[in-house]
């Protein structure tokens, strides 16, 4: 194994490269987005943060706007339980209930709001009294945005009850643990309007209501849409590897 391992090595030292570890690779959903959205807090217990947006053009982010105050879950951030990254153990990962937010790489699928349309984007969910987001962990619909109306086996005992809560008048789904869901690494997972500065969530990333607009209108835009949340320390780690802004 040996003999073979040394020639394998110094091919890979002659071309100038190094094999790439997980923690190395540009996350997919980053590397097909067209657009980005940068999350970043102090540390991982900071309730307060930053939001910035850029735009990819010829293979370079370039800043959108400036930059605007958030925040993120009442106790701070936590690793996305899949995530395959070279991490201290003593950092968080993300469990259900235990307020924070997710930290790592999500993609933007759908914006939601009260209102019965955004522009005329497909992307946009009008929130109605029988809209849920599923955080029973039995449930089959765990962890995703339905209409109770619709289903035929509602087969959950807890959700919630989304045109109810009034940061959700205008938001953002992010796609944490919803393509292959993992009972109790957490759910309902949203951007949205907040309940004022230094009011942390139950693990959502907030801001203000016409923060929320402008970036809600942004999403629906042409293309793709990331966001990278982490703590300083963490986004500096990874800038390079990611090929972050």
């Amino acid at each position: 194994m040996r003999a073979i391992l040394i020639p394998l090595l110094l091919a890979v030292s002659a071309l100038g490269g190094v094999i790439p570890s997980a923690a190395q690779a540009v996350p997919q959903k980053l590397s097909h987005a067209a657009k980005l959205i940068v999350v970043t807090s102090a540390d991982w217990s900071a309730v307060s943060g930053t939001l910035t947006r850029y735009q990819r053009k010829h293979n370079k982010w370039e800043r959108v706007g400036k930059p605007i105050p958030i925040v993120v879950g009442k106790t701070g951030l936590a690793w996305d339980p899949t995530l395959t990254v070279q991490r201290d153990p003593g950092n968080p990962v993300k469990h259900e209930g235990d307020g924070k937010s997710p930290a790592g790489v999500f993609g933007i699928p759908k914006t939601f709001g009260f209102a019965p349309s955004l522009g005329t984007s497909a992307m946009y969910i009008t929130l109605t009294p029988t809209t849920e987001c599923v955080d029973d962990t039995s449930s089959r619909y765990y962890t995703r945005v339905v209409d109770r109306l619709k289903v035929s086996d509602v087969d959950w005992n807890s959700s919630e009850k989304m045109r109810m809560v009034p940061g959700y008048q205008q938001g953002a789904i992010v796609d944490y643990n919803m393509e292959t869901p993992v009972g109790g690494n957490g759910s309902c997972i949203f951007l949205h309007i907040w309940s004022g500065p230094g009011q942390g969530t139950v693990g959502c990333t907030a801001m203000a209501a016409e923060d929320m607009e402008q970036l809600s209108t942004w999403i629906e835009s042409k293309g793709a849409t990331a966001l990278v949340q982490l703590p300083e320390k963490e986004y500096t780690r990874l800038k390079g590897a990611w090929k972050l802004p």
